[in-house]
């Protein structure tokens, strides 16, 4: 199962160079059904922390994308808690336990 992060949504309040902050990631990972998979988030200036309420959304083909965690670890009532978010290090991830096929993403 290959997985890849469209979308981490950091509001970089009171920074005043939010068009400058440039958003990296892991180009994809592979997971095995029922397995446990982190990905991350990071800045290319700066942590992420709390306050920038790092986000993450899903999206799969011939669909718009869905919020899957918001406000760092908040999930919509729809969304199941296999899903959840963290700040490690300086980063944001996403922990996706016992991952099943319908969770892949492009």
């Amino acid at each position: 199962m290959a997985w890849m992060v469209l979308l981490l949504e950091l509001l970089a309040y009171g920074s005043g160079v939010y068009s400058q902050i440039v958003v990296t990631q892991e180009p994809s990972l592979s997971v095995s059904t029922g397995g446990t998979v982190t990905l991350t988030c990071g800045l290319s200036s700066g942590s992420v922390t709390t306050s920038n309420y790092p986000s993450w959304s899903q999206q799969t083909p011939g669909r718009a994308p869905c919020t899957i965690i918001y406000d760092t670890n908040s999930r919509p009532s729809v969304v199941l808690d296999r899903f959840s978010g963290s700040i490690s290090g300086n980063k944001a991830a996403l922990t996706i336990t016992g991952a099943q096929p319908e969770d892949e993403a492009d």
